[in-house]
């Protein structure tokens, strides 16, 4: 595999920086005594390290896990650096809120370029095509992946159809044992879905593969006649990825992993869907795959571990946060410039921690 030209796209440029040259960028910016973000200026003095003397991606382990429950509380501004002008102008932005109450993060101007830049590397990457019909049935309102439907619009030249989907309300009917409602939800769901679907305009279908494999359990004809689709949320097995391609017949399938915080990349499946791997959005998103007893320790090629993430943007920095899933570590090779990981699935699924649609 070689690296895709995409027309100087800023992603190439992104995916040539030296890491630790940008830890040390990203780190500087957080911790400048003038300029810095407010959070981590009042967590300085109690940091038994100067923060100003990292100088390596490798020493960010001295932080410790980042929870991300500070996030319930926090003013998502004290996370911003102060030269970001105020009043601060865009989007505050929630995780699905399956573990508790909703994360919350402020997305600066340069945050949305490089998630939308990201975006755009990915469809270019799955092989869809600009100019084509989309319907994209993802979570929106407070959810950033409903940023998804714009980003094709805007940036792939892309029709786009869009349709409402609550994730965090199938969650509360699963957790409350309401089986009965849920399927009635699912069903309402795929309601909406097949009345857009049945026009026979749309070339590509953007969902989540629980709500793929209830499509295709209920109108598999409809499938068949898509060009591909992009997958993301819950989790994506090899059993899952098969069953999807199989009912595609050879239509292309795009994949995505991450939350809020930070994403990843599907690259192409291996060993015939067996292998689904994912490359962070590098350097401002990475992630390790550690050990679930000792999370400063990162596994072996191929071996099972706790997903950690790390956010370095410019005007974000949480490190090493302890992700519920799992995943393998996964090599790579020379193509891009930092691991990958494959085969993602929940740490554990428990009636308060559902799965759900999304």
């Amino acid at each position: 595999m070689t690296l895709v030209d995409f027309d100087e796209a800023p992603t190439k440029r992104w995916l040539g920086t030296d890491l630790d040259d940008w830890t040390r960028q990203v780190v500087r910016r957080h911790f400048d005594p003038v300029a810095g973000s407010p959070y981590w200026l009042s967590r300085r003095p109690h940091l038994d390290f100067d923060p100003l003397e990292i100088t390596r991606y490798e020493e960010l382990s001295a932080f410790g896990p980042f929870s991300l429950a500070r996030l319930r509380e926090l003013d998502p501004a004290a996370l911003v650096p102060l030269d970001v002008p105020r009043p601060l102008a865009g989007r505050i932005w929630e995780s699905g809120g399956t573990t508790g109450a909703p994360c919350r993060v402020f997305y600066t101007a340069a945050m949305a370029d490089h998630h939308s830049q990201w975006r755009r590397f990915g469809l270019e990457l799955t092989g869809f095509e600009r100019g084509r019909t989309w319907l994209y049935a993802c979570p929106s309102g407070p959810h950033i992946v409903g940023r998804g439907a714009n980003q094709i619009a805007e940036m792939y030249d892309s029709t786009v159809y869009t349709m409402d989907l609550d994730p965090r309300w199938i969650k509360q009917l699963i957790r409350n044992n309401h089986l009965a409602i849920m399927n009635t939800y699912v069903e309402h769901t795929i309601e909406q879905m097949t009345d857009i679907l049945e026009t026979g305009r749309i070339n590509y279908l953007e969902t989540t593969p629980a709500i793929m494999q209830a499509l295709i359990n209920r109108r598999p004809e409809l499938v068949a006649g898509l060009s591909g689709v992009g997958l993301g949320g819950t989790q994506l097995s090899p059993v899952m990825y098969k069953e999807i391609a199989a009912a595609l017949h050879g239509g292309v399938i795009g994949a995505t992993y991450g939350n809020t915080f930070g994403c990843a990349t599907g690259l192409p499946a291996g060993q015939g869907g067996a292998v689904l791997p994912y490359l962070p959005n590098f350097p401002q998103v990475t992630m390790a795959v550690v050990d679930r007893d000792d999370p400063e320790r990162i596994v072996e090629y191929g071996e099972t571990g706790q997903v950690r993430l790390t956010v370095l943007h410019e005007d974000l920095f949480l490190p090493n946060i302890l992700e519920r899933d799992q995943a393998e570590r996964f090599d790579t090779g020379a193509a891009w410039p930092c691991d990958g990981v494959a085969n993602v699935r929940p740490l554990q699924i428990t009636q308060a921690a559902p799965e759900g649609l999304y």
